[in-house]
């Protein structure tokens, strides 16, 4: 069977991705003139793009590429959530939202400034955070939203991106409720990948492994922190390096990057990886093959402008375009 033919099990796949939900806002403006007030450009406004971001894309690009993607988070009664909700309608489920008034949405606007018909680059990105704890009602909620959707799951992602709604309780339910059910529970920590332990896998970046391993950590280090974490697999991404798979009792896997060393916007990658690999895991495929496909869905969504999302149709493609690509074992020292 062609590798490509794996993709086709991910129709019907239910993925629960519990996490922080960003709206990721593109501004986009035409540089007019400079200010009297001061020694900067004036930009017009023409239009404001919201698209959803970290949990919420992990969401979009299970959606997209087959699966069915239930979402539980948390946004607060605002314009940017209404904006992040009305972003996922038609293709994630939103009913395991929870909306808390005195929660603010967290949301990451970039400013993309140019001349008439020129490309817009971006000049500045300001977020605006919730500064709070989430309340104990609205924390129920999740619980209760994580009970619900959990129950008919073919897999769990936590994405943790340091915004409060991925507590030590929430997870330790999700846990329970990935080893009842036998599921793979896959891990993505911006900041705090050492609290999450006991999951079937995580997929962090190089810099979040050196945030907790030192700059210049070694494979043997890696499998080292595979054991401490608990983990039947983890998955480093490397950029333009390609993949790093770790299996206890097996040799270090090394994956190629496909395509281009120069990405376009690799806003949003992790998200579109986390994705394409629960998804093959959810259709019981193995890590190696589940990481293979993850990571041509990375190579493709980082030539992408933006936050964006890969199709089930654009991951065939690349994978039967790169058929005769090879995957080598790496050398442990």
């Amino acid at each position: 069977m062609k590798e490509s033919e794996n993709i086709g099990k991910f129709t019907g796949r239910r993925v629960v991705i519990i996490g922080d939900l960003v709206a990721d806002q593109f501004l986009n403006g035409t540089i007019s003139r400079v200010s009297r007030e001061a020694p900067v450009f004036i930009l017009r406004h023409d239009q404001t793009e919201t698209r959803p971001g970290a949990a919420a894309n992990t969401a979009a690009n299970v959606a997209s590429l087959g699966g069915e993607a239930v979402l539980v988070g948390v946004v607060g009664n605002d314009a940017n959530g209404a904006e992040l909700i009305g972003s996922l309608k038609g293709s994630v489920s939103t009913d395991s939202i929870a909306f808390d008034a005195n929660f603010t949405t967290t949301t990451k606007c970039r400013v993309l400034a140019g001349q008439h018909y020129a490309a817009r680059q971006q000049v500045i990105r300001i977020d605006y955070e919730n500064s709070g704890a989430i309340g104990e009602v609205t924390s129920k909620a999740l619980r209760d939203h994580l009970a619900s959707a959990g129950a008919s799951a073919d897999a769990i992602v936590v994405s943790d991106y340091g915004c409060g709604v991925v507590t030590p309780m929430l997870f330790e339910q999700a846990k329970a409720i990935a080893t009842k059910r036998e599921i793979p529970l896959i891990v993505d920590s911006r900041f705090s990948l050492g609290e999450f332990s006991g999951a079937t896998s995580a997929t962090p970046n190089q810099d979040e492994v050196e945030q907790i391993l030192g700059d210049g950590f070694t494979e043997s280090d890696c499998e080292k922190l595979c054991e401490t974490l608990g983990l039947e697999a983890l998955l480093v991404t490397r950029g333009n390096k390609g993949m790093l798979l770790i299996e206890p009792g097996n040799s270090p896997f090394s994956i190629d990057a496909i395509g281009s060393s120069e990405p376009v916007d690799v806003t949003g990658a992790g998200d579109t990886v986390i994705a394409a690999y629960a998804l093959g895991l959810a259709s019981g495929l193995s890590f190696a093959e589940a990481a293979r496909i993850a990571n041509h869905a990375g190579s493709i969504v980082v030539m992408k402008k933006g936050t964006a999302t890969v199709s089930a149709d654009e991951l065939r493609r690349s994978i039967d375009d790169n058929s005769t690509e090879l995957y080598t074992a790496a050398v442990t020292d």
